[in-house]
């Protein structure tokens, strides 16, 4: 078991205290993780506003650090992936691919151009858009893609001109923490710090003087924390927070041809992913062939430890969320629902629980109406798509959705009519890099990724010069 240490001004630094991190699959510990207290995340911060002072100065500079940093994570992929199926529990392969993705991402940013915003150019006066870095960035990450969704802050924060103090969370530190070594062999001392803790580092880095922006990734009830205490120091800020999607079968569909794609969408990652699918919607017409389809794919799928040959689907990350699933679905169950594959906890060590598919439920279902973020997933009927439309908005949540059908014009009239800030259609979790991703209403604040997700780490200045 290898020692991991707090990345503080490009060194490593130990902590006084550590705690464990379990392996999902076992339940037993893995390793453990410092404990960063008030005094080394002062220095931590620190460090990156002196490192922003020269590294705001040349983007060429920077455009070149992010592709050797993305190199770093190509060349990682081996020794990261085994790290984070330990501590997250996802099977090895997928493990890799989001080392890899995080090399993608910052890749994209290192090649971004940037046109200049020229506004007026004319005999008076030339005036143009400039976006300056906002400072030093508080960012905060969530446990079940803990290293590519700090690439989605890393890339773009870095890229605009700002440094960073990173904190995972206390379930998944130690791939991160160990990533953030890596790349701090190719990036200048302190332009990316790396700490680890509990609840409450997360409460003294957002109400800490020396961030400018928090960019945040996990559930709602943490975002609107997070807003909270940025909001005295008028901090910037980013919330990328829960969703419960919606996916809508349109009538044309044929079940067993869609079944593959649909069960993907929902149980990708055990189900854990912010816009995975979470609730589908199908026609009373083809509404038990769908749940047959369902149940049988989710039949098939071989669940075990990420680093077994063959698995294609982990444990849930930890014990609090595991409970949540069980409780959700023993909900469903006992109030009329069937369990048309799965239904409960998988026997034996660590948070393993049967796939899921709960049919003969309606809205007004916890399972329907909450975000559940695990391996169950209710079917619902309905009869006619004006009504399914209302059905799938009557949420606070509005990360993304989708809408399936043959007819291709008819279905993306329907997935227009969704309030969220993705819209699928004939499709789910299709995620890049160029993308903008965010959320309406309860599902988050700003947006990440391509330019957009750019221009939420800077500031907007106006250099204006007259010609007379």
């Amino acid at each position: 078991m290898s020692e991991f240490n707090l990345i503080i001004g490009g060194e490593r630094r130990a902590a006084s205290s550590t705690f464990d991190v379990l392996d999902p699959a076992t339940g037993e510990v893995f390793g453990q993780a410092p404990e960063c207290s008030q005094a080394l995340l002062d220095e931590a911060f620190g460090a990156a506003a002196k490192a922003q002072i020269d590294w705001k100065r040349d983007e060429e500079i920077r455009r070149s650090a992010l592709r050797e940093a993305a190199n770093k994570m190509f060349a990682s992929a081996d020794e990261l992936g085994g790290i984070l199926t330990r501590e997250q529990g996802k099977p090895l392969a997928r493990a890799q691919e989001e080392v890899l993705g995080v090399g993608v991402w910052l890749q994209y940013y290192a090649d971004l151009e940037v046109a200049p915003e020229v506004i007026q150019d004319d005999d008076f006066a030339r005036a143009e858009v400039v976006r300056r870095p906002i400072g030093v960035v508080a960012a905060i990450t969530p446990w079940n893609f803990p290293l590519i969704l700090a690439s989605w802050k890393i890339g773009p924060a870095l890229r605009a001109g700002n440094t960073m103090v990173l904190k995972p969370s206390p379930y998944t530190p130690l791939s991160t923490l160990r990533m953030i070594e890596l790349l701090n062999e190719v990036l200048p001392p302190g332009v990316l710090n790396g700490v680890s803790g509990g609840d409450e580092l997360g409460k003294w880095m957002t109400a800490h003087r020396t961030p400018r922006k928090v960019s945040f990734t996990g559930s709602v009830s943490a975002g609107k924390h997070v807003a909270v205490s940025a909001a005295p120091d008028l901090k910037r800020v980013t919330l990328e927070l829960g969703g419960n999607d919606p996916a809508v079968l349109l009538d044309d569909v044929n079940p067993a041809e869609v079944a593959e794609k649909v069960f993907w969408g929902a149980f990708m990652n055990s189900g854990q992913v912010c816009s995975a699918i979470k609730r589908i919607y199908a026609p009373e017409s083809i509404y038990d062939d769908v749940v047959d389809a369902l149940a049988a794919k989710a039949a098939s799928v071989k669940v075990g430890h990420g680093l077994e040959d063959g698995v294609e689907l982990g444990p849930i990350n930890n014990a609090p969320q595991f409970e949540r699933v069980k409780e959700l679905v023993a909900d469903a169950i006992s109030g009329g629902a069937r369990a048309a594959a799965g239904g409960g906890p998988i026997d034996g060590p660590g948070y393993f629980f049967q796939p899921t598919i709960l049919a003969g439920l309606t809205d007004g279902t916890r399972i329907v109406d909450e975000e559940q973020f695990g391996p169950a997933v209710p079917v619902i009927s309905y009869r006619h798509v004006d009504e399914v439309i209302e059905r799938a908005n009557a949420t606070h949540f509005g990360l993304s959705g989708s809408v399936w059908g043959v007819d291709v014009e008819r279905a993306n009239a329907v997935a227009d009519q969704l309030e969220c800030g993705t819209s699928w259609v004939n499709a789910h979790l299709a995620l890049a890099p160029h993308q903008p991703f965010g959320g309406f209403k309860w599902s988050g604040l700003g947006v990440e990724n391509g330019p957009w997700g750019l221009s939420s780490f800077t500031e907007i200045q106006v250099r204006y010069q007259s010609k007379i």
